[in-house]
This record gives C-alpha cells, sequence and structure tokens, in this order.
C-alpha cells in the first residue's frame, strides 16, 4: 500500500486516524446501542457539546461511517445510523473493551477483578 508520494501506508495508523477523534468511537459505541438522536448523544456522552458533536457527525458521515436521516414530518428530526462501514468497526469496540476488562479493572471495577465482555454484558 503506497500513498500518491511513494510512501507506505500503515493500515493500523490509517484505522486510528478515522476513530480517533475525540468522542468518535464513543458516538459509534453508542450508535451500536440504538441511540440515533442528537440529543441522545449530548445527555449521553459526558464533556461533549452541540459545535463538538455537529463536527464530528459531519466528519464521521465524511468519512462513510453514518448516514443522516432527516423526517420532514412534524415535528422535523434528523437520525443518524451506522453504514456497513461504521458497523465494521463493532469488532474493534469489542477488543478494546475486552483488553481494558482484562488489563485495566482496577480501573473500571470497584473489587478490581478482571472480567470479559460477556459477563458484563449479561
Amino acid at each position: 500500500m503506497y500513498s500518491a508520494k511513494g510512501m507506505i501506508l500503515c493500515p493500523v495508523d490509517n484505522t486510528f486516524k478515522i476513530i480517533s477523534k475525540k468522542f468518535t468511537i464513543l458516538l459509534i459505541r453508542n450508535m451500536l446501542s440504538n441511540q440515533c438522536r442528537f440529543n441522545q448523544f449530548l445527555e449521553t456522552i459526558p464533556g461533549i457539546n452541540s459545535k463538538t458533536l455537529s463536527a464530528r457527525l459531519r466528519e464521521m458521515e465524511k468519512n462513510g461511517l453514518i448516514r443522516r436521516k432527516v423526517y420532514h414530518d412534524p415535528p422535523l428530526r434528523v437520525e443518524y445510523f451506522l453504514t456497513e462501514k461504521g458497523l465494521a468497526a463493532k469488532p474493534i469496540l469489542d477488543q478494546m473493551a475486552e483488553y481494558s476488562l482484562k488489563h485495566c479493572s482496577s480501573v473500571i471495577f470497584e473489587d478490581g477483578k478482571p472480567r470479559t465482555l460477556q459477563e458484563v454484558v449479561h
């Protein structure tokens, strides 16, 4: 894999550039949990504000991770959905969660005991 300038591109770095912007992973996580509205994101993602959320959603749409659907019947509303490309990030998020549950359990759980993702989800 080469760029236009003949430099080798790293696929890991490329993926990181797409999903590493602040809040992108959390937006994907929330969409995987069937959240799809702007105000839902504002309410459930600590530290995000309207301006940043708007910018991130536009970037995600530009990168093909999400699609935006406008419903014109009153009241007007907009919902966001993961595309196939966005849905393909689920295993990445699952692995990130597994890593943290296993190797950073003292930060996540009061008892500090490692757990699997399946234990936490069920």
